[in-house]
């Protein structure tokens, strides 16, 4: 892909699958056509038995600004519903998810980073969820999800202010994980995806469902662990003092 028009870019290594949202024009603004896109790249990229995590960051020095405001003006593209279904599949992606933040991660770029598992960000990082600017009325699954994350008191002074808030601010109140310097972060993740793709698939795949609350798969998950002999290796490995080799995928 050209990497001066918007699109999203993607890349599989070591089981680590990356997705950058690159916009460069616009601070990594997310157009409607990016929106429509990552549904289907995530449906892809989990069908993909090679990918263990998922990455998602931005292109350069910002994480995502937001919607492509230009597209509001084309109500027939309905961008809230593309937003909306974008959100839900990243968070319905059946591997560990990691937002990776420099910069600017506002309105669309928090809604996406709202919706991976972890997030991890650089020091100087910026963020707001910003409809209030424009009149819009926040998805009540993504008011939720914010709510979940960071408590009702700052999901209320981040709608209905539409502020942004710094890293200090955003790690204290649980909008992200981790707070690095510049020169660390990088180092960071590679090392911490690297532990999560050594992991269990089959203890990931249960505490992600667990984690949003589902609680009629208990005998399923049961059932997979006793077929799947992951608990019988990751003991074996534990006393011989190897690495476990798992083998369950879904």
């Amino acid at each position: 892909m050209d990497r001066t028009e918007p699109g999203l870019e993607h890349a599989v290594v070591d089981g680590v699958a990356t997705v950058v949202i690159s916009n460069p024009a616009k601070r990594n603004a997310m157009t409607a056509a990016m929106w429509s896109a990552l549904p289907g790249l995530l449906e892809r990229l989990a069908a993909d038995p090679a990918v263990g995590v998922l990455v998602l960051t931005g292109a350069g020095d910002t994480f995502c600004a937001g919607a492509d405001i230009a597209s509001l003006r084309h109500p027939a593209d309905d961008p809230q519903a593309l937003a909306v279904a974008a959100e839900e599949a990243l968070a319905a992606f059946p591997r560990p998810t990691l937002a990776v933040i420099r910069g600017y991660c506002v309105g669309g770029g928090s809604q996406l980073a709202a919706a991976c598992d972890l997030r991890f960000a650089e020091e100087g990082a910026s963020f707001g969820v910003t409809p209030a600017k424009l009149g819009v009325v926040y998805a009540a699954s993504s008011t939720r999800r914010l709510v979940a994350l960071t408590g009702p008191a700052t999901a209320k002074h981040l709608l209905f202010s539409g502020e942004l808030i710094d890293t200090a601010r955003a790690l204290r109140t649980g909008l992200v994980d981790e707070v690095l310097p510049a020169d660390e972060l990088d180092k960071r993740v590679e090392a911490y995806v690297r532990t999560l793709v050594a992991r269990s698939r089959l203890t990931q795949a249960a505490a992600k469902e667990f984690a949003a609350g589902r609680e009629d798969r208990d005998a399923y998950w049961a059932e997979q662990a006793r077929r799947s002999g992951d608990t019988a290796e990751g003991v074996a490995a534990f006393l011989e003092r190897r690495a476990p080799r798992f083998t369950w995928t879904a």
